[in-house]
Order: structure tokens, then C-alpha cells, then sequence
């Protein structure tokens, strides 16, 4: 409809005819939707035949709206109710035992210290110790021998060697944080002086890995050894890189053994 004749309607006119507009464009509009239902259903009818899964977010372009529950109605959860056993079980091997006997009744505040008791209660207090190392300080004296003026040393017994001042469990407990839990040395520094208040450096950290190789390699050797006396061997590879090196790391294993050997890719020649 062009301006000039909008322009020469009345006020009355013009809200009959957008009446009438309205009106159209619901029939229009309610049409179109029973058209969209009724090709739904028949897509969904294909679909079902051709045993496709329905239409989700997930593999569809339909909005994540669509593929939401409806709201349920909120109800309080009823709460638990209490029932027996629900602790934790006693340790078997408790480090300590205190054992109490009641001496005043709760009730009327009569002594009961001479009254016959039986266990009411049982239960584990669990706290870690206080972590502090163990610092041993080994003095070895000496002097000069009056039979032949030389000088002579006491001897330090086995384990107490002169040398690097780290114990063996301090290693363990070393290899085992670096190589299986796999904290950078500076974490690991951070960790020794949190919880020890051991001061060590990562120099120091990477002498106690070194240090460990020639028992790793030993033990590697034998399980090579057990894996080469077995009928099967598997074998899987995967690319790892060392440095600035590209390296392969190889996982042979069969049964209870099992050895990760990382070896220098070798470039490939030029034809």
C-alpha cells in the first residue's frame, strides 16, 4: 500500500486494516508452524527407520538450549539418617595406646574410680610427627702415634663415611620425588627447605641422581636380561624430546618386566 493512501484513512481505518494485518499474519504464522511440526515428525519418522540417532546439541546443529532438562520443582533433600559403623576403622597397629576410666558419674557426680569399667569407646587420634632431619655429627679425632711420630685418624664406622653428606633414605626419598612424582629441581629445593628445612641445592640434587645411575643400571640389566629369556616380547614407541634432541623412548615389556629405553633418532640419509 503506497504513503498517499495510508495518508487519506482515518484513525478508525487504519486500526482495522492493522487489525486485519495482525490477523493475517497469525494465520500465516500458525500455518507455517503446523508445516514445521509436521516435517519434524516426519523427519523423525526417517530417521527412526534408518536407525539414525534424534537430533542433539551435541551432533546437530540445534542450540545447547535445546538439549537442557526442564527444570524440575526444588525440594530440600531429606537428610540422612545416622547409621551405625559409618567411621573410619581403627588402625591395627596403633603407635601409642591411652586407655581413661571415668572418676565421676555424669549423672548424679557419684565417684565411680572403683566401680568396674568396660570399653565404651574406641577411636584414633592420627597427627603427623614433627619433620625435622636427622643430623648426625661425626668427629673423628687423632694425633701423633708416640711410637712413631706419625700422625693417625679414627676411622669412621661403615655408613658414616667421609664424603657426600646425604644418607641414603634422603636419596631415596630424592630419586623417588624427581623421577616418579617429577618435580623440577627448584620445586624440589623449595619442598626439602618447607618441610625439612634442609637447605640443598640443585647442584647438589643432580650429584644424588648421578650418583644413583651405575644401581639403576644394574637393575636394568637384569630385567633386560629376564626379558630376553621369554617367548614374547612387546614392544611401542612413541617420540620424546631430550634437550634439543629428538630421541625415541622405547617400552619393552612381557609379564612382571618392563624397561623405557630412550635413544638419539638417527637422520635419515640422503638418497
Amino acid at each position: 500500500m503506497i504513503r498517499e493512501s495510508l495518508e487519506a484513512l482515518d484513525k478508525e481505518s487504519l486500526v482495522r486494516l492493522a487489525l486485519a494485518q495482525a490477523e493475517a499474519h497469525e494465520r500465516v504464522v500458525a500455518g507455517l508452524m503446523k508445516q514445521i511440526e509436521a516435517l519434524t515428525a516426519r523427519v523423525a519418522e526417517l530417521e527412526a527407520k534408518l536407525g539414525l540417532p534424534p537430533k542433539t546439541p551435541d551432533n546437530s546443529s540445534l542450540p545447547p538450549s535445546k538439549g537442557q532438562k526442564p527444570s524440575a520443582p526444588s525440594q530440600p533433600k531429606p537428610k540422612a539418617a545416622p547409621h551405625a559403623g559409618a567411621h573410619r576403622p581403627l588402625h591395627p597397629n596403633p603407635t601409642s595406646r591411652r586407655e581413661f576410666h571415668a572418676e565421676r558419674c555424669q549423672s548424679c557426680g557419684a565417684d565411680v574410680s572403683k566401680a568396674a569399667q568396660f570399653v565404651c569407646e574406641a577411636y584414633d587420634r592420627i597427627e603427623i610427627p614433627d619433620i625435622k632431619p636427622d643430623v648426625t655429627r661425626v668427629t673423628l679425632y687423632g694425633g701423633f702415634c708416640p711410637c712413631c711420630a706419625r700422625r693417625f685418624k679414627a676411622e669412621a664406622p661403615a655408613g658414616l663415611e667421609p664424603g657426600s653428606p646425604f644418607g641414603d633414605n634422603l636419596r631415596a626419598f630424592v630419586i623417588y620425588l624427581r623421577s616418579v612424582q617429577g618435580l623440577p629441581l627448584a620445586r624440589l629445593v623449595e619442598l626439602l627447605r618447607d618441610l625439612f628445612g634442609l637447605e640443598i641445592s640443585e647442584g647438589a640434587l643432580v650429584n644424588i641422581l648421578d650418583d644413583s645411575r651405575p644401581a639403576f643400571a644394574a637393575q636394568t640389566s637384569l630385567i633386560k636380561a629376564r626379558l630376553l629369556t621369554g617367548t614374547v616380547l612387546a614392544s611401542d614407541e612413541t617420540g620424546v624430546r631430550v634437550g634439543k634432541a629428538n630421541f625415541w623412548q622405547w617400552i619393552f615389556h612381557h609379564g612382571d618386566s618392563a624397561v623405557v629405553s630412550a635413544e638419539r633418532k638417527l637422520r635419515k640419509s640422503a638418497d
